[in-house]
């Protein structure tokens, strides 16, 4: 849940730029990359990024900007996608996690999940690469697969 205590709704957006591939039209409705905003100062801020980013890439950004409403976590199976491409660290994480509410709610899962699909920073894996709760060698599989697919540093800015 969104905290602003913890995060400026700036740099979580930011954070949700960098994390998805913006340009690239959904195949459905129900992969759509969408940003919920719940006041005005939020939707202006989401447009305000977008066109930025649009700008920087010079390519169409398909994300929508839409109300927040009733919203509804996807089927258990569309959770942890990435992760769940890696059965070592899937299994790891099953064990730690056996209740699969757990397993989808849990930060760890998620983090390895963005560094298992690319995203991130070299910097940030070394830094939280033990507060996972993983095996040495479910650490040598993640830095393994960072090594060869993460970059060392942010490539998308929305900033001007």
């Amino acid at each position: 849940m969104y905290d602003p205590l913890v995060i400026s709704y700036r740099d979580l957006l930011e954070v949700f730029w960098n994390s998805h591939s913006a340009t690239a039209l959904p195949y459905s409705s129900q992969y759509k990359s969408i940003i919920f905003y719940h006041n005005d100062e939020q939707k202006a801020l989401a447009e305000e990024t977008r066109v930025n980013l649009q700008a920087s890439l010079n390519r169409q950004v398909y994300t929508e900007i839409v109300p927040a409403r009733m919203f509804y976590q996807a089927e258990n199976y569309h959770q942890k996608y990435y992760l769940r491409q890696i059965p070592q660290l899937e299994t790891e994480f099953l064990l730690k996690y056996p209740d699969i509410d757990d397993f989808v709610g849990s930060t760890a899962v998620a983090r390895v999940n963005g560094y298992a699909a690319g995203f991130g920073t070299i910097e940030n894996l070394d830094e939280e690469l033990e507060s996972f709760g993983l095996s040495e060698k479910g650490q040598e599989i993640i830095k393994s697969l960072a090594e060869r697919g993460l970059t060392p540093a942010c490539p998308v800015s929305t900033t001007p």
